[in-house]
């Protein structure tokens, strides 16, 4: 394990040139962000720098990608990952460079795996894209530019700041952020006041079919390939589906099951009560933060829900 400074990241960076950025599988606000904030800042610096193509990224963030794709042939000389806490996370596009090797992983995950040659890490941030606003300040001045998917980044992993993850260093972020002049409410609207006919299908659909356990304390959500396709839905419309369900009183772990194409099952777990969500993913060889952590097993819905719910109960037996 070799970890470094904020300082020390910011001095790797200005050392090399000609970079790729990955992002992690089923991209979320917050890799999408780093990456493209990231670009920018190191493009500013006079660097040659790329995001690698193949993201997967929905039309919710496909916006802040543009321009920064790498072209077919790209070759770099630098690899850095940005929110990536395990090998099973890389991209198709990405895996082969996890295989060359990593030059050095940005993250704020607890569960980060160190697969990178060096690994910039704060598990205490909220959001990567905290810790990737302090490296660029190293580097030089932030501008709006790079400030608005970095804006994107730490608002969409703190739940547009309601999240339990969220701290002040997240708003003095925040508000760094807005300072250098981006346009915050086109960014607010997009991607917190905006819902797709779709996706209002998709929530009365779990609202009608979940589960409910121990007097309402936890709630389950199967959300199986029909249902979607009852819904009219598609992933451009699941965006962090997974906080759904934690908005209803009395809930206090909240599981989302998403059923995959081949059989298996993608878990999302929300806690707010000290229940440890990595704790418990854990057991089913999964991980992420003490709120919220996710897993996949290869199980139909009902063993998934059946196999998430004992592992609850083992972790809140363990005490």
């Amino acid at each position: 394990m070799n970890t470094i400074t904020v300082q020390q990241a910011a001095a790797f960076l200005r050392a090399r040139d000609s970079y790729l950025i990955l992002t992690h599988k089923r991209p979320d606000g917050d890799t999408i962000g780093c990456a493209a904030g990231l670009c920018r800042g190191l493009r500013a610096l006079g660097k040659t720098a790329h995001i690698c193509p193949g993201t997967g990224a929905t039309h919710l963030f496909t916006p802040y990608l543009e321009g920064l794709l790498a072209p077919e042939g790209y070759a770099p000389d630098t690899v850095v990952s940005v929110d990536i806490a395990a090998r099973s996370l890389f991209t198709d596009a990405g895996r082969p460079w996890l295989e060359r090797g990593v030059d050095l992983a940005f993250d704020h995950h607890p569960s980060q795996e160190f697969f990178a040659r060096q690994t910039c890490l704060d598990a205490g941030r909220a959001a990567c894209g905290e810790l990737i606003y302090d490296v660029l300040k190293e580097l030089g001045p932030v501008t709006a530019d790079m400030a608005a998917p970095l804006y994107v980044a730490v608002s969409t992993d703190t739940g547009c700041f309601q999240y339990g993850n969220t701290t002040a260093a997240s708003h003095r972020v925040a508000a760094a952020l807005i300072d250098t002049g981006l346009e915050l409410f086109p960014l607010n609207k997009r991607h917190f006041r905006t819902k797709s006919w779709a996706r209002l299908q998709v929530e009365r659909l779990i609202t009608e079919r979940m589960h409910r356990y121990e007097d309402g304390r936890i709630a389950v959500a199967p959300v199986s390939l029909s249902l979607m396709d009852e819904a009219g839905a598609t992933e451009e419309d699941m965006e962090d589906i997974a906080a759904f369900l934690g908005q209803i009183e009395g809930v206090e772990t909240s599981v989302t099951i998403r059923e995959q194409e081949g059989g298996s099952c993608k878990i999302s777990v929300r806690t707010s009560a000290g229940l440890n969500a990595t704790r418990v993913c854990a057991l089913l060889g999964g991980g992420g933060h003490a709120a919220a952590a996710g897993c996949t097993v290869d199980m139909d819905l009902a063993g998934a829900e059946k196999a998430i719910m004992e592992a609850i109960h083992k972790v809140e037996a363990e005490g």
